[in-house]
């Protein structure tokens, strides 16, 4: 349930990203390094990214510290 929340969330986060800096979803996919259909289906809930998605994700967002809740130091 949380893991759903997460992808959930940095789908709008960067979907808010996208609309802010103007970008096309064809656009946002060449930054990823993925295709317009990958993208294209997040948005519409039809897939979720790969964890080696979802780090490239963060980075692009500027959300990967080791403070985030997924990096906990001990």
């Amino acid at each position: 349930m949380l893991y759903n929340a997460y992808m959930d969330d940095l789908i709008k986060k960067l979907e808010i990203y996208r609309m802010e800096n103007r970008i096309s979803q064809k656009q946002l996919a060449e930054m990823l390094k993925v295709t317009f259909s990958t993208v294209n289906r997040w948005f519409n809930g039809k897939t979720k990214p790969s964890k080696m998605q979802q780090y490239h994700i963060d980075k692009l967002l500027g959300d990967h510290n080791l403070k985030d809740t997924h990096f906990k130091i001990t």
